[in-house]
């Protein structure tokens, strides 16, 4: 007996994937084969149940071979009457294994003795009717349907299973009784490509490769003998499946898909930083500073992408590496407190320039005549404004967008005024005493 491994199919029972429901079906008998000779089951399934192929049963004649196997001849054992035992007695019956169809004459009691008889090893992968244990009788006929292991997808999912279709026409009628996209898909090694099932035992089928489709009018010489005979060449990633649409014609396809691995790169921004520095030499109201001017780094992502037909199947990660690093942005603030008094920030800010007590001095007496160092000085007849009173006070804005109220944006303005107009704060003051201006 043979011995197979067994793959189970998750989740659903050994027999709806192994067997399938017309396993009896057989090629039409030769041309000049008696119909008698036909197994009895074949008549019964085929005629319940009419196919494709037994419509085109008629139109042609079948390519098996008949061969007669005769076993030793055991001498008859006569009993006390004369009679011949009925398990040693020579008969002839009809072996149909996989569709080829063979008359077998054998002593052989059973069906097993007969199936021993003609070298056929069965084992419980397989189909055999009458049951192997069964009375062999004279002219009966006995069907072998053999496992065959195949690879079959079904919604993208693939598994190794057993069945005893004859064809793949067969098996994926059956199978597509489960629903959803099922194939059968061809073992691959190298540039060939095999599947242990013929794809029509008695009809044409479809060749479709690299967008074109012929019609193959024997589909029972198998995967590599259509390729072979049609020029298709396969690559090393390319697939090799067998389909079938009930409403096409033929029904069942082999479908060669074009399978490519391309090397594509990626890139995408990486955001960079802003980051804040302290200066305690700024006062904390002055505007920020930039340090350094931030700039995006890059991210470089370099993937296998997968193309069938020519279409993105999948894409998988190689690598992913920042290749150009991000630059902070950087920006300086001032942590230094200016004095709540504007006189005293005055006096600050003019040391700042370089100018010493006797210069304050002076400023001090400028600005007190003129506004007496009030943010809000407003003169109606002028409209002169602030410590500095500008005129008008809108000239301040230069400094900052604060000019109406922040002293240190109107004392910056007025030092700079002075300094351009009059070089220190002692030559306004003598211009102011002279003039009564400024």
């Amino acid at each position: 007996m043979r011995v197979r491994p067994s793959t189970a199919v998750p989740g659903t029972p050994r027999s709806t994937w192994t067997t399938v429901r017309n396993f009896f079906r057989s090629a039409a008998p030769a041309a000049g084969t008696p119909a008698e000779n036909a197994p009895d089951a074949l008549v019964t399934a085929e005629a319940a149940t009419p196919t494709r192929a037994a419509a085109r049963a008629g139109r042609r004649a079948s390519r098996r071979r008949s061969v007669v196997l005769v076993a030793a001849t055991v001498a008859a054992v006569a009993t006390g009457t004369g009679a011949v035992a009925y398990g040693q007695a020579s008969k002839t019956v009809t072996l149909d294994v996989d569709g080829t169809v063979t008359t077998v004459t054998t002593t052989a009691g059973s069906v097993q003795g007969a199936l021993d008889a003609a070298g056929v090893e069965v084992d419980d992968r397989d189909l055999v009717a009458p049951e192997p244990d069964a009375a062999l009788r004279e002219g009966a006929d006995v069907v072998v349907r053999l496992g065959k292991q195949v690879t079959v997808q079904a919604d993208g999912e693939q598994d190794d299973v057993w069945l005893t279709a004859l064809d793949a026409d067969e098996a994926l009628r059956t199978l597509a009784e489960r629903g959803g996209d099922v194939r059968l898909v061809a073992s691959r090694s190298g540039e060939r490509a095999s599947l242990d099932l013929q794809l029509d035992a008695d009809g044409p089928v479809n060749v479709v490769a690299d967008g074109e489709t012929t019609v193959a009018p024997d589909g029972s010489v198998g995967v590599e003998r259509l390729l072979a005979d049609r020029g298709v060449e396969l690559g090393e990633l390319d697939r090799v499946s067998v389909q079938r649409d009930e409403a096409a014609d033929p029904a069942v396809s082999l479908v060669v898909q074009r399978v490519t691995v391309e090397r594509q790169e990626t890139t995408a921004p990486v955001p960079h930083e802003t980051v804040e520095k302290a200066d305690g030499n700024r006062y904390s109201d002055d505007p920020a500073v930039v340090e350094q001017q931030g700039a995006d780094g890059v991210t470089t992502t370099v993937f296998d992408v997968t193309l069938v037909d020519g279409v993105e199947e999948s894409r998988e990660v190689v690598s992913e590496d920042v290749t150009t690093a991000p630059v902070d942005h950087v920006v300086v603030k001032g942590t230094k407190e200016r004095p709540k008094d504007p006189r005293a920030l005055g006096r600050l800010m003019a040391s700042e320039r370089g100018w010493g007590g006797d210069q304050f001095a002076c400023l001090d007496k400028l600005w007190t005549k003129e506004s007496n160092w009030r943010v809000n000085a407003d003169n109606p007849t002028s409209s002169a404004y602030g410590i500095p009173q500008s005129l008008p006070g809108s000239k301040m804005a230069s400094k900052g967008a604060d000019w109406a109220t922040n002293p240190a944006t109107q004392i910056a303005w007025g030092l700079d005024y002075i300094a351009g107009s009059y070089g220190t704060p002692c030559s306004a003051w003598a211009h102011s005493q002279a003039n009564n201006w400024y």
